[in-house]
């Protein structure tokens, strides 16, 4: 009877030790996911403040830059005037036609200054985004800029169950995390995109992989207006279906990467449309 007593206590020791070094294990990979989180989103907030800078630096030495030019083209035309070598209405055509270079090169470096600023704010867009959504698969949600614009691709696995376009309760977790964001950049316009693999599907009145995607973008943006109160007309729905895929086809691991949605940020033009419709002599 001892001798049983004595065994089932060492196995109990075992098992607790066993429990205990499992905790530890998971605790231990928790931290390394979150040290690994915390490092990226500081290295994106590092980028970000030197764009600020930048742009700052830019904006500055522009006006100083201008201003100089200014005075030395005046310096210049007075010099030739005194010295007789232009007569006074010379002296003004020529001010005018370096005045217009001035403003021509101004017009240039607006240009280049609000694409500064614009990359700025990308940046910190795609920080406070990866910030929110936190430690997610990166397999589940990728969060990219391509050519200026944000893209945020979310599994199909994490938003649906296979065949259907009913949001599932995590997914709407995750929603709201992007919603939260979206919100407090009021400006932003954005467009839901489903997207399918090339499997054939019918179902109901769903006839095909396009009436799915469409479905399922609309699903979303449904969840995004009526739950997370982001203004309809800064959204829009668009089914993709199969013909715009990530990967091949031809195997089940690209497959699932073509089930996606994607949220596509879209660039804000109008500050390069106002620049442009600015008259330049």
């Amino acid at each position: 009877m001892k001798t049983r007593i004595l065994v089932l206590t060492a196995l109990s020791a075992v098992l607790a030790s066993c429990g205990t070094s499992r905790k530890l294990t998971e605790a231990n990979n928790r931290y390394n996911r979150l040290d690994s989180t915390y490092r990226a989103l500081q290295a994106d907030l590092q980028r970000a403040q030197d764009s600020t800078a930048k742009y700052k630096g830019m904006s500055r030495s522009m006006g100083i830059q201008l201003a100089q030019q200014k005075t030395s083209n005046d310096q210049m035309v007075n010099q030739l005037k005194d010295l007789s070598v232009i007569s006074g209405s010379q002296a003004e055509s020529i001010k005018k036609s370096l005045e217009s270079l001035s403003s021509k090169d101004a017009y240039i470096q607006n240009l280049q200054s609000a694409i500064a600023r614009k990359d700025s704010l990308t940046m910190n867009l795609v920080m406070n985004l990866k910030g929110a959504i936190g430690n997610l698969n990166d397999k589940d949600i990728n969060i990219k800029v391509d050519k200026g614009v944000v893209y945020i691709d979310i599994s199909d696995k994490l938003l649906f169950v296979t065949g259907k376009y009913e949001v599932t309760q995590q997914a709407k977790e995750v929603l709201g995390k992007v919603a939260k964001v979206l919100m407090n950049q009021p400006e932003i316009e954005f467009m839901v995109e489903g997207h399918t693999d090339n499997v054939p599907y019918r179902q109901g009145v769903l006839l095909d992989n396009w009436d799915l995607s469409v479905k399922r973008a609309t699903s979303v943006v449904r969840i995004l207006q009526n739950e997370y109160g982001i203004p309809p007309a800064k959204m829009t729905a668009a089914g993709r279906g199969e013909y715009v895929p990530l990967n091949d086809n031809s195997t089940d691991a690209g497959k699932a990467a073509n089930r996606r949605t994607r949220i596509v940020i879209l660039p804000q033009l109008d500050q390069f449309f106002k620049l442009l419709e600015r008259p330049v002599r």
